[in-house]
Order: C-alpha cells, then structure tokens, then sequence
C-alpha cells in the first residue's frame, strides 16, 4: 500500500466544508467533507478526498489521496486506506471482527490503492492484537460482499455480489469470485482461480482453476487465463499439469513428485505456483466433479 504523505489532521469536533478553509496549508485545502458527515479530529485525510452526507470516518483511521467515501459509508478502527479509493454507499470497514474469541484486541484493516468497494460491503478488522484484514491494490468487490477478520486479498481480484468470505480466507492475485459464493475460514483460492456462483469451499482451489458445486473443480479457468495474457504455450503447459493432479489416478504426493520430475516444467514459473500452492494447502485441495462427467469441458485448446 502506498504511503500517503500529504494527509492533514483535522482539529475540530466535526470537519465540514467551510472548517477547511480555515485549518488546512493551502497545499493541502483539498478536502470536500460534506457538512452532514462525521469526521474524527485526529483521523487522516489525504487530499483531494471526498467524504459524503451522513459518512463517518473515525479517530484513527487514515484515508489517502483521491479517495471517495460516500454517504452512510463508517470508516472506523484502525483502518489505513491508500490512494483512488473508493467506498461505496452504506459500506462499513474496520469494524469488529464476527468472532467469539475476540476480546477488544487492538487490530488493523489495511487497503491499498485504486480498490472499489461498492454499496454494503463489510469489512472487519483482525481478531488478535496487531492482527490485519488485508487487501490489496485495484479490487473491486460488488454490493454486500464481506470480507472477515484476518482475510488477506490480493491484487486485481473481483468478489461479485454477496460473497461470504469467512475468517483467514486468502484470495490470491487476479481470481474471480462468483454471486453467493461461501468461503469457509482458513480456505485459500489461488490465483488466476474462478470460483462460480454459489459455490461452497471448505477445501483450496488451486490456481487456474474452476471452483464449481462443493469443493469441486470442473477444468480451468481458460477464459480468465486468456482475458491475462498467457499465450497457447502457458495454457497448454497448464493444462498439462491440471492433468497429472486430476486425471493421471495419482494421489496428490504422487502427482506433485511427478510434476517436479518433468523436464519441461522446470524453471517453468506458472507450473511452480502451482505446484507449490498444493505444497502447501493445510485444508486439501477441491476434487475433480463428480457429477455429469460428461459436462466437463473439452480439453482441447
């Protein structure tokens, strides 16, 4: 997250529009509070930043430059946000973590930079002192999606509408999470991923994968690989590998010795991230699916 050197402190009971004017370098006189907003007098607030009628932004947060926080959205706890974000309408971040062990610890909610969080999406702070949510940079999060204590997001990652992302949940650079889909806690979704809508996962989705059903994949996420860039090379180099962990009867040790005995797939940086998030998954990995074989996408590039 980019640090953010031009926010000002604000020292009056509420900041509105006209208490700029007065309290602000003119270097930084670039804040439109609306005069209906609750603004703390030691939170931060970086230039150019807009805070909307009935928002709330508290003691210790920070906000960066070009940010837009709009109305009803509650900013509180310690909750540092980046630079170009923006908080949609009714959102509330930095929140109490929804946990039964949590015992008013001191605990954090970090957000980089160009991160849209659009109207009800909640964000909870962590549950153990010093812990953090972490999100990364240029996310967009749809309407009511939730993010837990101590989840860590990545980058260029979308989480459609209505997302439940449980405690501890990791979503790695450039995945995509369907509608309604459930994350239980400490389940990891790897990069470049797809999780459709609906899904419920309890188990890892490896990268490049497609999440479906419960704990299952059903093939790759071709669309999504091509959509970034990797050429009929990767694609097939990662097609072969999905093939010796799903389809070659070997269990996942014997896939995963397998993959790093090849040749071909060594130095091979898409085939080592995904060998290596399977390495290491604590909760197992998703199955292949079970039901109507028949569905399964042709593997032919």
């Amino acid at each position: 997250m980019s640090n953010t050197n031009s926010t000002t402190r604000l020292d009056s009971d509420f900041a509105t529009s006209s208490d700029i004017d007065n309290l602000l370098p003119i270097s930084a006189n670039r804040i439109n509070i609306h005069p209906r907003a609750m603004v703390h007098p030691h939170a931060k607030i970086g230039v150019d930043t807009v805070i909307g009628a009935d928002a709330i932004v508290d003691e210790f947060v920070e906000i960066g430059d070009r940010c837009e926080i709009r109305a009803r959205a509650i900013v509180t706890g310690h909750t540092k946000i980046g630079n170009d974000n923006q908080i949609g309408y009714g959102a509330i971040v930095g929140s109490e973590p929804q946990d039964t062990s949590y015992k008013g610890a001191v605990s954090f909610v970090e957000i980089g930079d160009r991160n849209i969080l659009r109207e009800y999406v909640t964000v909870n702070r962590g549950t153990k002192e010093d812990s953090k949510t972490i999100i990364g940079n240029d996310n967009l999060f749809f309407t009511g999606a939730h993010v837990a204590h101590n989840c860590a997001i990545g980058n260029h990652v979308i989480v459609v509408n209505n997302v439940l992302l449980a405690g501890y949940v990791e979503v790695h650079d450039y995945a995509f999470m369907g509608g309604d889909a459930v994350v239980h806690q400490f389940t990891r979704v790897g990069a470049y991923a797809m999780v459709r809508g609906q899904t419920r996962l309890g188990m890892d989705v490896p990268p490049y994968c497609m999440a479906v059903d419960t704990n299952m994949v059903l093939g790759l996420n071709r669309l999504g690989l091509r959509r970034n860039g990797f050429n009929h090379e990767r694609r097939r180099a990662i097609l072969e590998a999905y093939k010796i962990l799903y389809k070659s009867h070997r269990n996942r040790s014997q896939a995963i010795d397998f993959l790093e005995s090849l040749p071909e797939f060594a130095g091979n940086p898409d085939i080592q991230l995904f060998r290596n998030f399977i390495k290491t998954s604590r909760r197992g990995i998703c199955k292949l699916y079970e039901k109507g074989a028949g569905r399964i996408e042709d593997d032919r590039e």
